[in-house]
């Protein structure tokens, strides 16, 4: 059996050079978009995580926790009017918050505009 060499040399790496490239364009815009989304989730969960501590805790006390998780993740300053608000009928907390995140890459700009959120029963 005799194998014949292709007269189509370098097309395989060509190929494969494409592939990788676009690969590590999704990657690096994935990371940098990942990054925003992964930081609101995390607010968001230590909103619901105060919330669930409510009954316990003072106003105050929910406040400056989650002002610590603003810095910590390092979101901009507007996150950091926080909203809360217990109501008695029904007997509930709402914890709630407003804020943008910028990402300016190349070939793409654009402004994210989240509203984390937390609702929990006293």
């Amino acid at each position: 059996m005799v194998i014949r060499a292709s007269n189509r040399r370098g097309s395989s790496s060509t190929g494969c050079l494409l592939t990788m490239l676009i690969f590590s364009a999704v990657l690096y815009y994935g990371i940098n978009i990942g990054e925003v989304y992964w930081r609101f989730y995390q607010y968001q969960d230590e909103m619901r995580s105060q919330a669930r501590l409510a009954p316990s805790l003072a106003d105050g006390v929910i406040r400056r926790r989650l002002l610590l998780t603003v810095d910590r993740l390092g979101l901009p300053a507007e996150a950091q009017r926080i909203q809360i608000k217990r109501t008695s009928r029904p007997r509930q907390i709402t914890i709630e918050a407003e804020y943008e995140e910028a990402v300016r890459l190349p070939l793409f700009n654009h402004t994210f505009h989240f509203r984390p959120r937390a609702v929990e029963g006293l």
